[in-house]
């Protein structure tokens, strides 16, 4: 079935763009969700009134992202983790975790899907993540995750600690 797509979709095309999909595809998931329209004579004659709509909706969506994008590119977020030995967290640190306290924190609302994580992140400490919100706004998040209650941070650890031996309790007399 051939669309006209309406936003960009990765790995198929960008908008405006008339591509050729599978039925149940087009049916099912592009133009339920308004992400394209179908490719009929009415719809190809009225594509130019189309692409100035697409380009009017992209123009604001970029300049919304990119002012979001300067807002988080002066972020430093903080996270606290239960973490043990050696500062290695008891799991890890989601690119849900860090939406999560965006929105807390700042009222931020990112998708969990623009945050890039290079590597999982498992230990304390200082960490960066690319947020991706449009092709042309990216921003870098600076992140520092701290220990949560239980164990100190590594840097907690190497301080010497005063070590009490507790007695067995005495074993009663007969």
């Amino acid at each position: 079935m051939k669309v006209i797509l309406m936003e960009e979709m990765p790995g198929l095309g960008e908008p405006g763009q008339i591509v050729t999909v599978a039925d149940g595809y087009a049916r099912n998931f592009l133009l339920p969700r308004k992400r394209a329209i179908e490719a009929s004579q009415a719809n190809l004659k009225n594509l130019k009134h189309h692409q100035q709509a697409i380009g009017r909706k992209q123009a604001r969506h970029a300049a919304s992202a990119r002012a979001v994008a300067e807002r988080i590119g002066q972020i430093s977020l903080q996270l606290s983790a239960k973490a043990g030995e050696g500062g290695r967290l008891y799991g890890s640190i989601t690119s849900g975790d860090i939406a999560e306290a965006l929105e807390r924190d700042f009222s931020i609302t990112v998708d969990r899907r623009k945050i890039e994580l290079p590597n999982p992140i498992k230990v304390l400490g200082p960490h960066s993540a690319v947020v991706r919100l449009h092709r042309d706004a990216v921003a870098t998040l600076s992140l520092e995750v701290l220990s949560a209650g239980g164990e100190p941070a590594p840097a907690e650890a190497e301080a010497p600690a005063a070590s009490t031996v507790e007695e067995p309790p005495a074993a009663p007399s007969e």
